[in-house]
C-alpha cells in the first residue's frame, strides 16, 4: 500500500463523510482511533468537509463521531482526544491568510469573482482561512480528504480533477491517489455496482465492474466503467434478431460504430446497436460511466471481441 495508516483512515472518513454511509463510517472512525488518529483530528475532517460535501453530510459524520466515542468510552476502550489546533493570533487578517493559502496550496493565485465576489471571498477567508488556519491536519492530509470525498459524488468530476491536481502539487503520488479513488467506489445510481468484471477484464482498457440485474427471460446487466476505461470493438453476431441495447444510468461517456463518429452519451440516453455491427463504448476521461446492457433475442447469437480502441483514436474524443 502506498499510503500510510493514517492517510488511509483520512481518505476512508473522508469518502464515507461524503457518502453519507453512517454505519460504515463509524466502524471507520473507531478503527482510525485504534490506529492512533484523534478525536479532535477526525472533527477536523468532518468540518472541512461541510465545504465540499454540505452541512447536513457534516453534523451527521459529526454526530456519528460522537457516538463512537461514547460507546468507546463505554466500554472501557482508550481515545485519544487529542490537542486543539494553535489559536490564531487576535489581530489575523483571516481573508489574507486565506488568499495566501489558497496560492500556495495550488501553485497559482485563484481569483473566482467573475463567477461571484462572495464565493471567492467565502472560499478565501472561510475555508482557506478558517478551516485551513487548524494545524491539526497538514495541508496534504486535506486534499487527500478533499480527493476521497469528491470521488463520491456525482457530477463533480471537473472539482475532482482540480483537486487531484492540487494534492500533487502537494506531494501526493499517483499510486496513492489510485488507491483514495478505490477505497470507496462512487454511488452513481441506483443499480448495484457489482464485483469486478474480472472474467472480460482482457476486453477493457482497465477497471470495470459487472452487476446482473435479470438473468432470466431477458437479461440484463449493469456495466460500471472507471473514467477513461473502454471496452475493445466487438460485434454482437446474429443470424435473425440478436444484437444490444444500452441504457445509460449515470455519467458519461461514448458509444462509436465502425466507420461513424462517436456518439457522447449521458444519464438517461439509450442506444439500440444492431447485431453484426462493429462497436465499442465507454467511459470519458473525466467520468465514471454506467450503463444497463440489454441481451437482445436472437437466433445463433455470439460475440466476438476485437482489437482494442487505441489511445490515439480515444483522445480526439
Amino acid at each position: 500500500m502506498n499510503l500510510s495508516t493514517r492517510q488511509y483512515s483520512l481518505a476512508k472518513i473522508g469518502a464515507l463523510t461524503a457518502k453519507g454511509d453512517i454505519e460504515n463510517l463509524k466502524i471507520a472512525t473507531d478503527q482510525a482511533l485504534d490506529n492512533g488518529l484523534t478525536v479532535n483530528e477526525i472533527k477536523d475532517v468532518m468540518v472541512q468537509l461541510y465545504a465540499y460535501t454540505g452541512f447536513p453530510r457534516s453534523l451527521n459524520a459529526l454526530n456519528a463521531l460522537m457516538e463512537t466515542v461514547n460507546e468507546r468510552q463505554e466500554k472501557g476502550v482508550k481515545t485519544e482526544i487529542g490537542r486543539e489546533p494553535t489559536a490564531l493570533a487576535a489581530d489575523t487578517d483571516i481573508l489574507q491568510q486565506g488568499t495566501q493559502t489558497q496560492t500556495d496550496l495550488v501553485g497559482q493565485t485563484v481569483n473566482l469573482t467573475a463567477l461571484s465576489p462572495d464565493i471567492d471571498r467565502y472560499l478565501k477567508a472561510h475555508l482557506f482561512g478558517d478551516i485551513f488556519a487548524s494545524d491539526l491536519l497538514t495541508w496534504q492530509e486535506r486534499e487527500i480528504v478533499t480527493v476521497a470525498a469528491l470521488s463520491q459524488l456525482a457530477g463533480a468530476e471537473s472539482q475532482l480533477n482540480a483537486h487531484i491536481g492540487i494534492s500533487k502539487h502537494n506531494g501526493v503520488t499517483d499510486a496513492q491517489i489510485a488507491e483514495i479513488k478505490a477505497i470507496l467506489p462512487p454511488t452513481l445510481s441506483q443499480f448495484p455496482l457489482g464485483q469486478s468484471n474480472d472474467a472480460y477484464a482482457q476486453y477493457f482498457t482497465g477497471k470495470s465492474y459487472l452487476a446482473p440485474i435479470s438473468t432470466e427471460q431477458v437479461k440484463i446487466y449493469n456495466v460500471t466503467f472507471e473514467p477513461t476505461v473502454r471496452n475493445n470493438w466487438h460485434i454482437h453476431h446474429a443470424s435473425k434478431g440478436g444484437g444490444q441495447l444500452l441504457i445509460v444510468t449515470a455519467g458519461r461517456g461514448y458509444y462509436q460504430e465502425w466507420g461513424k463518429p462517436a456518439q457522447a452519451l449521458k444519464a438517461g440516453d439509450v442506444v439500440n446497436i444492431p447485431a453484426n455491427v462493429k462497436h465499442w463504448h465507454g467511459a470519458a476521461k473525466d467520468s465514471w460511466f454506467q450503463h444497463l446492457a440489454v441481451e437482445v433475442d436472437g437466433e445463433n447469437t455470439s460475440n466476438e471481441w476485437l482489437e482494442a480502441v487505441s489511445d490515439e483514436e480515444y483522445n480526439k474524443l
